[in-house]
């Protein structure tokens, strides 16, 4: 990541009018927060439960400057609406006051620059987040139709939070067992494990 960034910041040096280099550097906000996304115990931690107070405060001011600059140098593509989507998560207050709304027109717009599979299934989180899960469900089956996402562990694990936030346990542990046999990230099929063993419970 070090080296990416030192290649990125070379780029703007030698293109500084060009907004999708500065996208590309604003991306520094994902990292920012990279201490926070596993627990002590190595244990993964989500967006909505990460100490805030712990991530990287100077590379996020820097990214925001930079997504503001992009974003008034010109049309916005592929790297700078991904760098907004960051920076909008970033300088939220906390969970609760994400902009939201926001979020999912930036995925909207990145969706015509950029239209893959793993950026619609991104950009169901948002929905769900704006319009409820059930309405967000429906985008999740229309893309278990995409044969890209097959083999994507994230398609039914997103599948499995939306039917445990709408108290559907028996589907959400098949979603769960599905997102598990397709997680090859030990972080993550931890976690994915420890979800299946909740819904599992609501109605074993």
């Amino acid at each position: 990541m070090d080296r990416a960034l030192v290649l990125a910041r070379m780029l703007v040096e030698l293109m500084p009018d060009e907004a999708e280099v500065r996208g590309l550097l604003a991306l520094l906000l994902t990292d920012a927060r990279r201490t926070t996304r596993t627990d002590a115990q190595g244990r993964l931690v989500l967006l909505e439960d990460q100490d805030r107070a712990q991530w990287d405060r100077a590379a996020i001011e820097e990214g925001r400057r930079l997504v503001e600059r992009a974003f008034r140098t010109g049309r916005a593509g592929r790297y700078a609406l991904q760098a907004g989507i960051a920076c909008l998560h970033a300088t939220a207050a906390g969970y609760a006051a994400t902009d939201w709304r926001q979020i999912l027109w930036l995925y909207d717009e990145l969706l015509k620059v950029w239209p893959a599979p793993v950026v619609a299934l991104n950009r169901v989180v948002a929905i769900s987040m704006v319009h409820g899960p059930l309405v967000a469900l429906a985008e999740i089956d229309a893309l278990t139709r995409d044969d890209r996402l097959a083999a994507y562990h994230y398609l039914p694990a997103v599948r499995a939070d939306l039917l445990r936030r709408l108290d559907r346990p028996r589907e959400a542990a098949v979603a769960h067992h599905a997102a598990l046999d397709l997680a090859d990230n030990a972080v993550e099929r931890e976690f994915l494990a420890a979800r299946l063993a909740e819904a599992a419970s609501m109605f074993s």
